[in-house]
């Protein structure tokens, strides 16, 4: 197999003559990170240091990377099937997982606004992978011209490739030249700042020892030994948890007065209660799917909903981003989709009532009812409602699925169904419970 870095144009060969500080990962390197007005180092590193940004990144990447990636061909008749690629394991057959390439794709979008990914050839120069380059290594030019885009690869041993869009594969996010995505840790710099330097002042705040649990005052002079021994007896005493509960008894006339929160340090806690809800409206995550439950009432909505408006307004512009991009590596009628619908499947109180409406309409058969409701199929099953079949048990032709032989639903979980087993309308209750069928002698209801 071919490496990508084999496949050499005549303009690849370019020697690197200097790292530039201008790179984030070098900038980052000796301290000096993305400028900001904090004066803190903001770069890939220190932000994922974040609690809310490392939720944030590991959220988005990590549900998207579990979506199923699906290669579709668009039929004559406008119809979809699934067909087999080399992005069913787009890492290539040694490298990455394709949970693994999905969420290291999305990482770096998340991050750096950027994706870069070099293809991977075969024995007879097809693509068989796609090779994830992290962003800071990937500077990009484009040709005026003609619009043709080349990408400059720093690799490890010091050189440098260049490659064109033929030999790498660039998904851009938000961006304002089309060219280029925006790093969000570029773009919101200041706010990570913010985040980290209200970061490192807690820390300092507690290794400094400025948040103490109360003062002791004594009423009567100590001498500077006295004192020690006392704070030495009351810390031997109460401190541990072998010793709560505990009461100390101390022969001297002591005054113990309790620390309490003041203003300034309740608004130093609501400062960063403020940035956790920044970051959140960054990467589009609702608070409380990065634990900010203050104020959020949002689960009683359903988690179902939820996860439909998740999905809607923050996961689905990455994903259309990524298999757009990807689509123009097919060939043919196929296309790249992610598939939603285990993730925005909704809780079978409401699926199975719906799945019984789409049955008796006639929009589903049984057995795709079932099916998707991971059921087995069943015999009979595959007769849509409103066709007309034979039948000798009522002397003609019947409509099967009607709204009669289903019953009604009055409340979830109830069904009622016709009471001749036989009968094939019967069977839509089955995607709920499975059926025990005994045989037809008539021969009237064939699948």
């Amino acid at each position: 197999m071919a490496r990508w870095w084999q496949r050499k144009s005549p303009a690849e060969q370019q020697r690197a003559q200097s790292w530039s500080v201008s790179d984030p990962a070098i900038a980052e390197l000796f301290g000096l990170g993305t400028p900001n007005l904090t004066g803190q180092s903001v770069g890939e590193q220190s932000v994922l240091g974040l609690a809310a940004v490392y939720r944030a990144v590991s959220l988005i990447a990590g549900t998207i990377a579990s979506l199923p990636m699906r290669t579709i061909v668009t039929n004559a008749d406008g119809s979809t099937t699934r067909a087999r690629s080399f992005l069913d394991t787009p890492g290539g057959p040694t490298g990455p997982t394709a949970f693994e390439w999905k969420e290291s794709v999305l990482v770096h979008l998340l991050l750096h606004g950027n994706a870069y990914c070099a293809h991977i050839y075969g024995g007879a120069g097809q693509i068989v992978g796609l090779l994830p380059i992290h962003p800071s290594a990937v500077s990009v030019e484009i040709d005026e011209r003609t619009g043709t885009r080349f990408y400059t690869v720093a690799l490890s041993d010091g050189t440098r490739r260049l490659l064109d869009a033929t030999q790498l594969t660039h998904i851009p996010a938000l961006s304002t030249d089309g060219v280029v995505g925006l790093s969000p840790i570029a773009v919101a710099r200041n706010m990570f700042g913010t985040s980290l330097a209200g970061e490192r002042a807690a820390a300092r705040m507690f290794s400094n020892g400025a948040m103490v649990s109360g003062i002791v005052t004594p009423e009567e002079d100590l001498t500077a030994d006295e004192a020690t021994t006392i704070k030495n007896d009351l810390r031997n005493r109460l401190q541990g948890t072998a010793n709560a509960g505990d009461i100390a008894v101390i022969n001297r006339k002591l005054k113990f007065t309790q620390w309490s929160m003041n203003a300034e340090d309740a608004q130093f806690l609501q400062s960063r209660a403020f940035q956790v809800e920044e970051i959140a409206r960054i990467y589009g995550v609702p608070p409380h799917l990065l634990m900010q439950t203050e104020k959020q009432t949002s689960w009683g909505t359903g988690v179902s909903e939820q996860n439909r408006g998740f999905a809607r307004y923050t996961l689905e512009p990455w994903t259309t981003r990524v298999q757009e991009r990807l689509s123009r590596l097919l060939t043919g009628n196929r296309k790249v989709e992610f598939d939603y619908s285990a993730f925005v499947q909704p809780s079978p109180e409401i699926e199975i009532p719906l799945l019984i409406q789409q049955v008796e309409s006639g929009l589903l058969t049984v057995n795709e009812a079932r099916k998707i409701r991971n059921l087995p199929p069943l015999p009979g099953g595959n007769i849509a409602s409103g066709t007309d079949t034979a039948g000798e048990s009522d002397g003609g032709t019947q409509s099967i699925g009607s709204a009669d032989d289903f019953g009604t639903v009055p409340d979830a979980g109830t069904l009622r169904v016709a009471s001749d087993p036989r009968h094939p309308p019967a069977l839509a209750a089955g995607f709920m419970t499975p059926l025990v069928l005994p045989p037809t002698t008539n021969g009237a209801h064939r699948e």
